[in-house]
Protein backbone atom coordinates (compact mmCIF):
# COMPACT_ATOMS: atom_id res chain seq x y z
CA UNK A 1 0.00 0.00 0.00
CA UNK A 2 1.33 3.45 -0.92
CA UNK A 3 2.08 5.78 1.98
CA UNK A 4 -0.22 8.80 2.13
CA UNK A 5 1.96 11.91 2.57
CA UNK A 6 1.06 14.10 5.51
CA UNK A 7 1.30 17.91 5.67
CA UNK A 8 4.60 19.09 4.25
CA UNK A 9 5.59 20.90 7.45
CA UNK A 10 5.58 17.56 9.28
CA UNK A 11 8.73 16.67 7.32
CA UNK A 12 10.44 20.02 7.94
CA UNK A 13 10.38 20.19 11.72
CA UNK A 14 14.12 19.56 12.04
CA UNK A 15 14.62 23.12 10.80
CA UNK A 16 13.91 24.31 14.35
CA UNK A 17 16.94 22.36 15.54
CA UNK A 18 19.05 24.49 13.23
CA UNK A 19 17.51 27.63 14.72
CA UNK A 20 18.47 26.41 18.20
CA UNK A 21 22.06 26.25 17.01
CA UNK A 22 22.26 30.02 17.38
CA UNK A 23 23.21 29.29 21.00
CA UNK A 24 26.64 28.25 19.67
CA UNK A 25 27.26 31.53 17.83
CA UNK A 26 29.21 34.44 19.27
CA UNK A 27 26.18 36.67 19.90
CA UNK A 28 23.14 34.45 20.44
CA UNK A 29 20.96 37.33 21.72
CA UNK A 30 21.71 39.69 18.83
CA UNK A 31 18.63 40.06 16.55
CA UNK A 32 20.87 40.62 13.52
CA UNK A 33 22.65 37.34 14.28
CA UNK A 34 19.30 35.54 14.54
CA UNK A 35 18.15 36.90 11.17
CA UNK A 36 21.50 35.98 9.63
CA UNK A 37 21.15 32.43 10.96
CA UNK A 38 17.64 32.18 9.46
CA UNK A 39 19.16 33.20 6.13
CA UNK A 40 21.94 30.65 6.56
CA UNK A 41 19.36 27.90 7.12
CA UNK A 42 17.65 28.82 3.86
CA UNK A 43 21.02 28.84 2.10
CA UNK A 44 21.70 25.31 3.22
CA UNK A 45 18.19 24.17 2.38
CA UNK A 46 18.61 25.45 -1.17
CA UNK A 47 21.72 23.31 -1.56
CA UNK A 48 19.94 20.36 0.08
CA UNK A 49 17.86 19.58 -2.99
CA UNK A 50 20.98 18.92 -5.03
CA UNK A 51 22.45 16.87 -2.18
CA UNK A 52 19.49 14.53 -1.82
CA UNK A 53 17.51 14.51 -5.07
CA UNK A 54 19.77 15.36 -7.99
CA UNK A 55 22.03 12.34 -8.56
CA UNK A 56 23.13 8.98 -7.15
CA UNK A 57 26.30 6.85 -7.32
CA UNK A 58 24.54 4.70 -9.92
CA UNK A 59 23.58 7.74 -11.99
CA UNK A 60 26.21 10.40 -11.29
CA UNK A 61 25.82 14.01 -12.37
CA UNK A 62 27.41 17.31 -11.46
CA UNK A 63 25.69 19.52 -8.93
CA UNK A 64 26.76 22.97 -7.80
CA UNK A 65 28.22 22.87 -4.35
CA UNK A 66 28.68 25.97 -2.21
CA UNK A 67 29.21 28.76 -4.75
CA UNK A 68 25.64 30.01 -5.19
CA UNK A 69 24.81 29.88 -1.48
CA UNK A 70 28.18 30.84 0.08
CA UNK A 71 27.81 28.30 2.90
CA UNK A 72 30.92 26.56 4.32
CA UNK A 73 33.10 29.55 3.34
CA UNK A 74 33.69 28.50 -0.28
CA UNK A 75 36.84 29.83 -1.88
CA UNK A 76 35.78 32.68 -4.21
CA UNK A 77 38.45 31.56 -6.71
CA UNK A 78 36.91 28.09 -6.97
CA UNK A 79 33.93 26.81 -8.89
CA UNK A 80 32.98 23.66 -7.00
CA UNK A 81 31.21 20.69 -8.51
CA UNK A 82 30.29 17.47 -6.76
CA UNK A 83 28.80 14.14 -7.70
CA UNK A 84 27.93 11.05 -5.67
CA UNK A 85 30.25 8.11 -6.30
CA UNK A 86 30.81 4.68 -4.77
CA UNK A 87 33.73 2.23 -4.58
CA UNK A 88 31.33 -0.32 -6.06
CA UNK A 89 31.51 1.33 -9.49
CA UNK A 90 34.02 2.62 -12.03
CA UNK A 91 33.67 6.14 -13.40
CA UNK A 92 35.17 8.23 -16.18
CA UNK A 93 35.59 11.98 -15.90
CA UNK A 94 36.46 13.53 -19.26
CA UNK A 95 36.48 16.86 -21.00
CA UNK A 96 38.68 19.87 -21.63
CA UNK A 97 41.06 21.54 -19.21
CA UNK A 98 40.47 25.17 -20.17
CA UNK A 99 42.99 27.77 -19.00
CA UNK A 100 42.20 28.16 -15.29
CA UNK A 101 45.03 28.30 -12.76
CA UNK A 102 44.42 24.69 -11.75
CA UNK A 103 41.81 21.97 -11.38
CA UNK A 104 41.72 19.76 -8.30
CA UNK A 105 39.90 16.47 -7.91
CA UNK A 106 39.23 14.63 -4.67
CA UNK A 107 37.13 11.76 -3.43
CA UNK A 108 35.94 11.81 0.16
CA UNK A 109 33.29 10.72 2.64
CA UNK A 110 29.93 12.42 3.24
CA UNK A 111 29.77 16.19 3.03
CA UNK A 112 28.74 18.31 6.00
CA UNK A 113 25.01 18.04 6.67
CA UNK A 114 24.52 14.57 5.20
CA UNK A 115 22.90 11.88 7.37
CA UNK A 116 26.27 10.21 8.00
CA UNK A 117 28.85 12.39 9.75
CA UNK A 118 31.75 13.69 7.62
CA UNK A 119 35.07 11.89 7.78
CA UNK A 120 37.25 14.08 10.02
CA UNK A 121 40.21 11.67 9.93
CA UNK A 122 40.95 12.05 6.23
CA UNK A 123 41.04 8.26 5.74
CA UNK A 124 38.49 8.44 2.91
CA UNK A 125 40.31 11.17 1.01
CA UNK A 126 42.26 10.87 -2.23
CA UNK A 127 43.19 13.85 -4.37
CA UNK A 128 45.18 15.05 -7.37
CA UNK A 129 45.49 18.21 -9.43
CA UNK A 130 45.87 18.78 -13.14
CA UNK A 131 49.66 19.14 -12.87
CA UNK A 132 49.74 15.36 -12.34
CA UNK A 133 47.48 14.48 -15.29
CA UNK A 134 48.25 13.28 -18.78
CA UNK A 135 46.58 15.95 -20.94
CA UNK A 136 46.44 15.86 -24.73
CA UNK A 137 47.81 18.68 -26.85
CA UNK A 138 44.26 19.91 -27.55
CA UNK A 139 43.54 20.17 -23.81
CA UNK A 140 41.36 17.07 -23.53
CA UNK A 141 41.84 14.43 -20.85
CA UNK A 142 40.06 11.71 -18.94
CA UNK A 143 40.42 10.21 -15.47
CA UNK A 144 39.37 6.74 -14.37
CA UNK A 145 37.95 6.52 -10.83
CA UNK A 146 37.70 3.18 -9.07
CA UNK A 147 38.42 1.39 -5.81
CA UNK A 148 41.63 -0.09 -7.21
CA UNK A 149 43.78 0.79 -10.21
CA UNK A 150 43.02 -1.72 -12.98
CA UNK A 151 45.93 -3.95 -13.93
CA UNK A 152 47.80 -2.46 -16.85
CA UNK A 153 46.09 0.95 -16.61
CA UNK A 154 48.74 3.61 -17.16
CA UNK A 155 46.44 6.60 -17.66
CA UNK A 156 45.03 9.07 -15.18
CA UNK A 157 43.49 7.44 -12.12
CA UNK A 158 41.92 8.58 -8.84
CA UNK A 159 41.08 6.15 -6.08
CA UNK A 160 37.68 5.84 -4.44
CA UNK A 161 38.62 4.58 -0.99
CA UNK A 162 36.31 2.55 1.27
CA UNK A 163 33.80 4.93 2.81
CA UNK A 164 34.18 7.56 0.08
CA UNK A 165 30.87 8.74 -1.35
CA UNK A 166 31.62 12.06 -3.06
CA UNK A 167 33.76 13.33 -5.91
CA UNK A 168 34.53 17.03 -5.58
CA UNK A 169 36.09 19.20 -8.28
CA UNK A 170 37.48 22.70 -7.85
CA UNK A 171 37.92 24.80 -10.99
CA UNK A 172 40.42 27.22 -9.45
CA UNK A 173 40.90 30.53 -11.24
CA UNK A 174 43.39 33.35 -10.63
CA UNK A 175 42.34 35.86 -13.30
CA UNK A 176 38.57 35.51 -13.15
CA UNK A 177 37.78 37.31 -16.40
CA UNK A 178 40.84 36.15 -18.35
CA UNK A 179 40.65 32.37 -17.91
CA UNK A 180 38.43 29.70 -19.45
CA UNK A 181 36.79 27.15 -17.17
CA UNK A 182 37.06 23.41 -17.83
CA UNK A 183 34.12 21.53 -19.36
CA UNK A 184 33.72 18.09 -17.81
CA UNK A 185 31.41 15.09 -17.76
CA UNK A 186 31.13 12.06 -15.46
CA UNK A 187 29.93 8.59 -16.47
CA UNK A 188 29.37 5.33 -14.63
CA UNK A 189 31.22 2.69 -16.68
CA UNK A 190 29.36 -0.25 -15.12
CA UNK A 191 25.90 -1.42 -16.26
CA UNK A 192 23.03 -0.21 -14.06
CA UNK A 193 19.24 -0.12 -14.55
CA UNK A 194 17.65 3.09 -15.81
CA UNK A 195 17.31 5.86 -13.26
CA UNK A 196 14.08 5.00 -11.42
CA UNK A 197 11.12 7.09 -10.37
CA UNK A 198 11.33 7.76 -6.63
CA UNK A 199 8.75 6.12 -4.40
CA UNK A 200 6.61 8.08 -1.94
CA UNK A 201 8.69 6.88 1.00
CA UNK A 202 11.96 7.77 -0.76
CA UNK A 203 10.75 11.29 -1.48
CA UNK A 204 9.52 11.87 2.07
CA UNK A 205 12.76 10.57 3.59
CA UNK A 206 14.84 12.81 1.36
CA UNK A 207 12.74 15.81 2.37
CA UNK A 208 13.43 14.91 6.01
CA UNK A 209 17.13 14.72 5.18
CA UNK A 210 16.94 18.16 3.57
CA UNK A 211 15.29 19.60 6.68
CA UNK A 212 17.92 18.00 8.91
CA UNK A 213 20.84 19.23 6.84
CA UNK A 214 21.13 22.81 8.23
CA UNK A 215 21.37 21.66 11.86
CA UNK A 216 23.97 19.00 11.10
CA UNK A 217 26.02 21.41 8.99
CA UNK A 218 25.97 24.37 11.38
CA UNK A 219 26.84 22.15 14.30
CA UNK A 220 30.10 21.41 12.50
CA UNK A 221 30.61 24.96 11.18
CA UNK A 222 30.18 26.62 14.57
CA UNK A 223 32.46 24.07 16.21
CA UNK A 224 35.20 24.69 13.64
CA UNK A 225 34.87 28.46 13.91
CA UNK A 226 34.75 28.43 17.71
CA UNK A 227 37.80 26.18 17.79
CA UNK A 228 39.83 28.80 15.89
CA UNK A 229 38.71 31.44 18.38
CA UNK A 230 39.46 29.30 21.42
CA UNK A 231 42.88 28.15 20.23
CA UNK A 232 44.16 31.33 18.58
CA UNK A 233 42.14 34.14 20.13
CA UNK A 234 41.07 37.33 18.34
CA UNK A 235 43.05 38.83 15.44
CA UNK A 236 45.68 36.08 15.52
CA UNK A 237 46.40 33.62 12.70
CA UNK A 238 46.92 29.97 13.56
CA UNK A 239 47.87 27.61 10.69
CA UNK A 240 45.69 24.54 10.45
CA UNK A 241 47.37 21.14 10.01
CA UNK A 242 47.88 20.01 6.44
CA UNK A 243 45.49 17.41 5.13
CA UNK A 244 41.78 17.10 4.51
CA UNK A 245 40.35 17.35 1.03
CA UNK A 246 43.52 18.71 -0.57
CA UNK A 247 46.72 17.18 0.75
CA UNK A 248 48.91 19.99 -0.64
CA UNK A 249 46.92 22.87 0.84
CA UNK A 250 47.47 24.54 4.19
CA UNK A 251 44.76 26.77 5.63
CA UNK A 252 45.59 29.81 7.76
CA UNK A 253 42.48 30.85 9.73
CA UNK A 254 41.93 33.74 12.12
CA UNK A 255 38.97 35.35 13.86
CA UNK A 256 38.82 39.07 13.09
CA UNK A 257 37.22 41.80 15.17
CA UNK A 258 37.45 45.58 15.02
CA UNK A 259 35.42 48.75 15.72
CA UNK A 260 33.87 50.98 13.09
CA UNK A 261 36.64 53.58 13.43
CA UNK A 262 39.41 50.97 13.19
CA UNK A 263 41.15 48.88 10.55
CA UNK A 264 43.04 45.61 10.55
CA UNK A 265 46.29 45.20 8.62
CA UNK A 266 47.23 41.72 7.40
CA UNK A 267 50.97 41.39 6.82
CA UNK A 268 52.89 38.33 5.69
CA UNK A 269 56.01 37.13 3.98
CA UNK A 270 55.35 35.22 0.76
CA UNK A 271 56.77 31.80 -0.13
CA UNK A 272 59.31 31.86 -2.94
CA UNK A 273 57.49 28.98 -4.65
CA UNK A 274 53.76 29.68 -4.50
CA UNK A 275 51.65 27.92 -7.17
CA UNK A 276 48.51 29.34 -5.56
CA UNK A 277 47.61 31.49 -2.55
CA UNK A 278 44.71 33.65 -1.43
CA UNK A 279 42.91 35.32 1.48
CA UNK A 280 39.17 35.67 2.00
CA UNK A 281 36.78 37.06 4.61
CA UNK A 282 33.86 35.13 6.08
CA UNK A 283 30.93 36.07 8.27
CA UNK A 284 30.53 34.94 11.92
CA UNK A 285 28.64 31.80 10.84
CA UNK A 286 31.29 30.24 8.55
CA UNK A 287 29.84 31.52 5.28
CA UNK A 288 31.80 33.43 2.65
CA UNK A 289 31.03 37.13 2.56
CA UNK A 290 29.54 38.61 -0.58
CA UNK A 291 32.33 38.27 -3.13
CA UNK A 292 30.76 39.31 -6.43
CA UNK A 293 29.88 42.89 -5.48
CA UNK A 294 32.38 43.24 -2.62
CA UNK A 295 36.17 43.01 -2.63
CA UNK A 296 36.11 40.46 0.18
CA UNK A 297 38.94 38.27 -1.15
CA UNK A 298 42.15 38.45 -3.14
CA UNK A 299 44.67 36.04 -4.60
CA UNK A 300 48.15 35.88 -6.05
CA UNK A 301 47.00 37.37 -9.36
CA UNK A 302 45.06 40.38 -8.05
CA UNK A 303 47.15 41.15 -4.96
CA UNK A 304 49.70 43.95 -5.09
CA UNK A 305 52.89 43.11 -3.22
CA UNK A 306 54.73 45.85 -1.30
CA UNK A 307 58.19 47.02 -2.39
CA UNK A 308 59.75 45.00 0.46
CA UNK A 309 58.28 41.78 -0.96
CA UNK A 310 55.59 41.40 1.70
CA UNK A 311 51.85 41.17 1.14
CA UNK A 312 49.72 43.64 3.08
CA UNK A 313 45.95 43.94 3.04
CA UNK A 314 43.57 46.21 4.95
CA UNK A 315 40.22 45.20 6.46
CA UNK A 316 37.99 48.21 7.09
CA UNK A 317 34.37 49.24 6.66
CA UNK A 318 35.36 52.19 4.48
CA UNK A 319 37.62 52.11 1.44
CA UNK A 320 41.11 52.87 2.82
CA UNK A 321 42.40 54.11 -0.53
CA UNK A 322 45.29 51.63 -0.60
CA UNK A 323 45.87 48.38 -2.49
CA UNK A 324 44.44 45.07 -1.28
CA UNK A 325 41.35 46.35 0.51
CA UNK A 326 39.40 43.40 1.94
CA UNK A 327 35.86 44.70 2.31
CA UNK A 328 34.05 43.03 5.25
CA UNK A 329 30.65 43.92 3.77
CA UNK A 330 29.38 45.58 6.92
CA UNK A 331 30.63 42.91 9.34
CA UNK A 332 32.98 43.87 12.15
CA UNK A 333 33.47 40.28 13.23
CA UNK A 334 34.07 37.07 11.33
CA UNK A 335 36.88 34.86 10.11
CA UNK A 336 39.74 35.17 7.65
CA UNK A 337 40.97 32.14 5.73
CA UNK A 338 44.25 32.10 3.86
CA UNK A 339 45.50 29.26 1.69
CA UNK A 340 49.02 28.20 0.72
CA UNK A 341 48.82 25.53 -1.98
CA UNK A 342 51.91 23.38 -2.51
CA UNK A 343 54.20 26.25 -1.47
CA UNK A 344 57.81 25.80 -0.39
CA UNK A 345 57.05 27.54 2.93
CA UNK A 346 53.96 28.45 4.89
CA UNK A 347 54.41 31.85 6.56
CA UNK A 348 52.06 32.80 9.37
CA UNK A 349 50.60 36.28 8.77
CA UNK A 350 50.07 38.88 11.49
CA UNK A 351 47.11 41.14 12.17
CA UNK A 352 47.52 44.68 13.50
CA UNK A 353 44.51 46.62 14.83
CA UNK A 354 44.85 50.38 14.25
CA UNK A 355 42.74 53.52 14.07
CA UNK A 356 41.42 53.99 10.55
CA UNK A 357 42.48 57.64 10.57
CA UNK A 358 46.06 56.58 11.38
CA UNK A 359 46.23 53.72 8.89
CA UNK A 360 49.02 55.11 6.70
CA UNK A 361 51.25 55.56 9.75
CA UNK A 362 51.38 51.73 9.92
CA UNK A 363 52.00 51.06 6.21
CA UNK A 364 55.21 51.49 4.19
CA UNK A 365 55.79 55.09 3.16
CA UNK A 366 55.68 54.17 -0.53
CA UNK A 367 52.24 52.50 -0.30
CA UNK A 368 50.38 53.82 -3.35
CA UNK A 369 47.02 55.55 -3.30
CA UNK A 370 44.05 53.89 -4.95
CA UNK A 371 41.56 56.47 -6.18
CA UNK A 372 37.78 56.07 -6.08
CA UNK A 373 37.79 55.68 -9.87
CA UNK A 374 40.46 52.97 -9.72
CA UNK A 375 38.52 51.14 -7.02
CA UNK A 376 35.32 51.29 -9.05
CA UNK A 377 37.17 49.84 -12.04
CA UNK A 378 38.60 47.08 -9.84
CA UNK A 379 35.11 46.17 -8.64
CA UNK A 380 33.65 46.27 -12.14
CA UNK A 381 36.30 43.84 -13.35
CA UNK A 382 35.50 41.57 -10.43
CA UNK A 383 31.76 41.56 -11.14
CA UNK A 384 32.27 40.77 -14.82
CA UNK A 385 34.81 38.06 -14.09
CA UNK A 386 32.66 36.34 -11.50
CA UNK A 387 29.44 36.50 -13.50
CA UNK A 388 31.08 35.03 -16.57
CA UNK A 389 32.01 31.90 -14.66
CA UNK A 390 29.31 29.26 -14.38
CA UNK A 391 28.60 29.03 -10.65
CA UNK A 392 25.25 27.27 -10.89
Amino acid sequence: MTTQPGPLFDYLQDLEEAVAGIANTWRPDDPQYRADVYRQIMMQMSYGYFAFFHATPEHPDWAPLWNPVYTLQPNPDDIYLQSPVSPAYRYRVSGTRGTVKMITFNTQGPLAGMPDPPDMTGECYADLDDRHLQIEADGTFEILLSAERPEGHSGNWLQIKPGASTLMIRKRSYDWSGEIDPVLSIENLDPVPPKPRLSVDEILQRIRNMAGMPAKATQLFYWMQNQVREEAGINVFKPAPIGGALSRQIYIPAVFEFEADEALIIETELPEVRPYWNFQLNDPYYNALEYVYRLSSTNGHFARVSSDGKFRAVISLEDPGVPNWLDPAGFQQGTIYGRWYDCDSCPTPTLKRVKFAELRDHLPADTPTVSAQERAAELQERVRGCQRRRRW
